[in-house]
C-alpha cells in the first residue's frame, strides 16, 4: 500500500471504534475517523465467527488487495477499520471490492473525480457492448434479407 499504513495497536482500533462513524453492508462493516495526516491507516478485523484460520486470512487478503487497488480513490487523512461479516466467507474478490467501494461511497470518502472516471469507463464499456450487439443483429438481418431475396429470385 503506497499511500497507507496499517493500524496495529489495540488503542488505535478502540479510538476508531469509539469516535468513528460506521456503515455496513452484507459483507463488511467500515468504521472511519478523520485524522490530520497525509496518509490513511487501515485496520482489518476478521473474527472466528467467519471461519477457520485459512478462511480468515483469505478474507483479510481480499480486503487488503481490494483496498490497495482502489487506494487512490479514497480521501487522505483517514483511519479506517474494516470488519468482515460471516457473509463474506465464500465471496469472490469482486464482491469484496464492490462492498468496500460501496461503504466508501456511503461514508463520502471517495474522491469525486476518480469515482466519476470509473463510472464513465463503465458507461463507455456498456455502450460499446451494445453497439457490437446491434452490429451483429444488423448483420444477421442483412443475411436473412439476402436469403429471402435469393429465394424470390429462384422462384
Amino acid at each position: 500500500m503506497v499511500f497507507s499504513e496499517s493500524l496495529k495497536k489495540y488503542g488505535d482500533f478502540q479510538r476508531v471504534y469509539r469516535k468513528g462513524k460506521s456503515y455496513a453492508n452484507k459483507y463488511l462493516v467500515m468504521y472511519m475517523l478523520k485524522q490530520d495526516t497525509q496518509k490513511n491507516r487501515i485496520g482489518i478485523s476478521v473474527s472466528k465467527k467467519v471461519g477457520n484460520s485459512v478462511v480468515r486470512h483469505r478474507i483479510t487478503r481480499l480486503i487488503r488487495e481490494s483496498y490497495r487497488l482502489n487506494e487512490e480513490k479514497f480521501v487522505d487523512g483517514l483511519d479506517l477499520v474494516i470488519i468482515a461479516r460471516p457473509g463474506a466467507k465464500e465471496k469472490t474478490f469482486f464482491d469484496i471490492e464492490s462492498a468496500l467501494l460501496h461503504l466508501g461511497r456511503l461514508h463520502g470518502i471517495l474522491n469525486a473525480v476518480q469515482e466519476k472516471e470509473s463510472v464513465k469507463k463503465d458507461q463507455e464499456e456498456v455502450k460499446n457492448e451494445v453497439k457490437e450487439e446491434l452490429k451483429e443483429e444488423e448483420k444477421e438481418e442483412v443475411k436473412e434479407d439476402i436469403k429471402e431475396d435469393k429465394k424470390e429470385v429462384i422462384k
